[in-house]
């Protein structure tokens, strides 16, 4: 009866019963939990308050600072720009004084026939006369293409782009159908021009073109015409506007201009010996 009566006086451990009155105890005199956790929120939304307020502090100090760098960077990218197109100015002055005095020297040599078709057949200068007028343009569903050949996709906005290729037969098949010269918007071809692609854009001698794409050829404009549409390269021509919806089309003019070559430079150069009189 002694051990029974022990159990029911001495239910929980010694152990436990401390831990549970000190427990009690410090819930009975210490703050509320409740409290502790209001106290902590606000504590924590007043550090995020000051931080807040630190940083927007420092962002006003430091606007000066960046509008300033801005309009520095702004000052010295016009003032570049503005050299740039000064030497740009001083280059094509330079570059007419080279072209007249290269007439000048083949007239002297040639007489002024051999000049003028010297200087037709290299592009170095301005010429106009009767030949066609041939506009390459995007089809209407084309858009930015993606990576690979875009004439090996399914996606028609890709096939319906042209592209580089497209315009260097374009300039083959006009240069076999008899053109004398050919521009392509405004950028005259010589013998040395380069047509090529850097990513979708068309480069001519490494200048961008956009479409749509107007070729101009001198020649006989009626056999230039007929020339080109029933050569391989007129063909391919039509062949894109068939199967991609690629938009071209063709005309005889009774007069086209053509400019000069912007950078058309001697290579070589050999003096002519003079004989004297004896």
């Amino acid at each position: 009866m002694s051990l029974l009566t022990n159990v029911m006086d001495h239910s929980l451990d010694d152990g436990y019963a401390e831990a549970a009155a000190r427990k009690h105890a410090e819930g009975e005199g210490g703050m509320p939990r409740t409290v502790r956790a209001k106290l902590g929120l606000a504590a924590g939304l007043v550090l995020a308050a000051l931080v807040v307020t630190v940083g927007a502090a420092q962002a006003r100090v430091a606007a000066p600072t960046v509008a300033k760098e801005r309009q520095e960077l702004i000052d010295r990218i016009q003032r570049e720009t503005a050299a740039a197109d000064k030497l740009e100015a001083s280059v094509d002055t330079l570059r007419d004084d080279v072209s007249a005095r290269q007439r000048a020297a083949l007239e002297r040599d040639g007489g002024s026939d051999s000049a003028d078709l010297v200087g037709v057949l290299s592009g170095a200068v301005a010429v106009h006369g009767p030949g066609v007028k041939l506009v390459v343009n995007d089809a209407k569903e084309a858009t930015t293409g993606g990576n690979g050949d875009p004439r090996e996709t399914s996606d028609f906005s890709d096939t319906g782009r042209v592209r580089d290729r497209d315009m260097q037969r374009v300039v083959n098949g006009l240069w076999e159908s008899g053109a004398e010269a050919i521009s392509i918007n405004g950028q005259r071809l010589t013998a040395l021009s380069a047509i090529r692609a850097a990513g979708d854009a068309i480069l001519v001698d490494n200048r961008p073109l956009v479409p749509p794409y107007t070729v101009l050829a001198v020649g006989d404009g009626n056999r230039l015409s007929t020339g080109f549409q029933n050569s391989a390269e007129g063909l391919y021509l039509h062949a894109l506007q068939q199967n991609y919806g690629i938009r071209t089309g063709i005309s005889v003019e009774s007069d086209v201009r053509l400019p000069a070559a912007p950078s058309v430079i001697v290579r070589t150069a050999q003096p002519t010996t003079e004989k004297g009189t004896s």
